[in-house]
């Protein structure tokens, strides 16, 4: 099967979105060395002075490299001015846009059929004249067949033994759907068996993915795609999709590396501007993740819960959600991953405090869980001394203010403190309860807050503060959303260590 990507000439038409010729380059380099795609559509003619300059450096370095033959442009049934732009910019292949239906024929470019075919035929013998190769697109076929399919086969029938290399038959408005795409493709094929056929689908039913699937299975030899489904409107068929459709489902051959398709989806999202979905297939953060503590513990046996998108074909890894619907299955997973092993009854603490934070609705993952092991196991105490309640204020042009009470001993104690921060006002207040009580009081000597690594760990933040209590040096840690907060659970943690003490 042929792959023809056009996220470089549809993809472009995706709404904000604009490659610039450097970014246009990196694009083709890597869809032709690293994915090993067939055929790039790398602009349309005649668009501006930026898009030709920048299809002319792409054909300088496919001239260098021997892919120009694989490079192809779009252009117009508009006399001899597509032809010399794209002959200027020195590409060897263009796509002429000419009319698919009847509708089309009439009321855009107010010709008859036959006064079309003959504009056409004019363009293939000059194109013929300037060594260019012509790719046929009938635009709106998929409306032309509905409703003038005479009008589609009198085309056909008037050009099919013109030199015209490939019939390339769009879905333009995203109409079809598979049974329709099977039944159309199907009646091209079989009137024609001699021409190759490209099928070019959109996606404003959400159907592309499976209208080529019934394109591909009908006996369709080349389909369109465009990274991440770039493209006018609701987009066109996405590479890796379609990759995987025509892989498993269909058990074709393609030229495709997959273990590079996940990085070729970061480039052109980063380039574009346009997020990848977290649940879109193959290439979304979420795809490889399960959630379920039920699935992770059948992954344990057999891979269960696993379909042949296995994460190693994109180069990416099964990862393993933690949060309230985490069970032990799924940490056990993230702690062999990271070399860590825990008896049961630390395995049981661990997996309250990830549930408790997944009850928050806030992220948890694999760089978080070192933190968290920490917070629960490392700092295990008998509280004598409880933080009953406390309240922080911050205000413009204000000094911060904290209202601590505590319980010592079974009685409550509360004061209020400024400071030149929230942490700083809480601690103030609770070492004048201190001072009121005549109870010693550590030295803080360092305080360091740490935030996981990774870039997806919006949910935690660790605060860890160096005391020296009586000549003594110690560390107590705080885990929390919020950095004030998780280092308030530190200093709690530390004043029922020096209780003992």
């Amino acid at each position: 099967m042929e792959i023809l990507d056009t996220t470089l000439r549809d993809g472009e038409q995706t709404s904000g979105v604009s490659f610039s010729a450097s970014e246009k380059l990196s694009i083709v380099r890597l869809l032709l060395e690293e994915l090993k795609v067939d055929r790039v559509e790398i602009a349309s003619a005649r668009v501006s002075d930026g898009e030709y300059d920048a299809v002319n450096k792409i054909i300088q370095w496919a001239n260098k490299n021997g892919y120009c033959h694989r490079l192809e442009v779009l252009g117009f049934v508009d006399g001899c001015n597509s032809l010399n732009w794209v002959k200027a910019t020195g590409c060897k292949v263009m796509n002429l846009l000419c009319k698919g239906s009847l509708k089309h024929c009439k009321e855009q470019l107010g010709k008859t059929p036959e006064e079309h075919a003959a504009d056409i035929e004019s363009i293939l013998q000059k194109a013929k004249q300037m060594n260019i190769e012509i790719n046929l697109y009938l635009e709106d076929w998929s409306n032309g067949m509905i409703s003038s399919p005479e009008y589609v086969f009198f085309l056909v029938d008037r050009l099919k033994n013109t030199s015209i290399k490939r019939f390339m038959l769009p879905d333009t408005l995203g109409i079809l759907n598979p049974d329709n795409t099977a039944q159309f493709c199907r009646q091209m094929i079989q009137r024609y068996p001699n021409i190759h056929f490209d099928f070019h689908a959109h996606n404003d039913y959400d159907m592309a993915v499976g209208n080529v699937f019934a394109a591909a299975r009908a006996g369709i030899k080349g389909v369109h795609t465009t990274v991440n489904g770039l493209g006018e409107r609701a987009g066109n068929a996405p590479l890796t999709s379609v990759i995987a459709v025509l892989h498993d489902h269909l058990k074709l051959k393609t030229n495709i590396i997959e273990k590079n398709l996940f990085m070729a989806s970061r480039i052109v999202s980063s380039y574009s501007g346009i997020r990848i979905p977290n649940n879109k297939p193959v290439t979304g953060d979420s795809v490889f993740t399960q959630c379920a503590g039920i699935h992770a513990d059948g992954d344990n046996k057999n891979n269960l819960y696993c379909n042949d998108l296995l994460p190693e074909r994109f180069g990416r890894m099964r990862e393993y959600a933690l949060g309230k619907m985490s069970g032990k299955a799924n940490i056990k997973r993230n702690l062999e991953s990271l070399g860590i092993e825990l008896d049961d009854k630390s395995m049981r603490k661990v997996t309250e405090r990830i549930i408790e934070l997944g009850d928050k609705k806030e992220i948890v993952t694999q760089d978080d869980l070192p933190f968290i092991i920490s917070d629960v196991l490392h700092n295990e105490n008998t509280e004598t001394i409880k933080l009953v309640n406390y309240s922080l204020s911050l205000a413009h042009g204000l000094r911060p203010t904290a209202t601590v009470r505590i319980r010592i001993d079974g009685s409550e104690y509360e004061f209020t403190a400024p400071g030149d921060g929230q942490y700083h006002a809480f601690s103030k207040a609770v070492w004048k309860i201190y001072t009121k009580l005549n109870k010693p009081k550590p030295v803080l000597t360092d305080y360091v807050v740490s935030i996981p690594s990774g870039g997806r760990t919006d949910a935690l933040v660790q605060t860890v503060i160096s005391w020296n209590f009586n000549g003594k040096d110690f560390k107590t840690r705080g885990l929390d959303v919020d950095q004030t907060v998780a280092a308030i659970k530190a200093t709690v943690k530390m004043l029922n260590m020096i209780e003992n003490m």
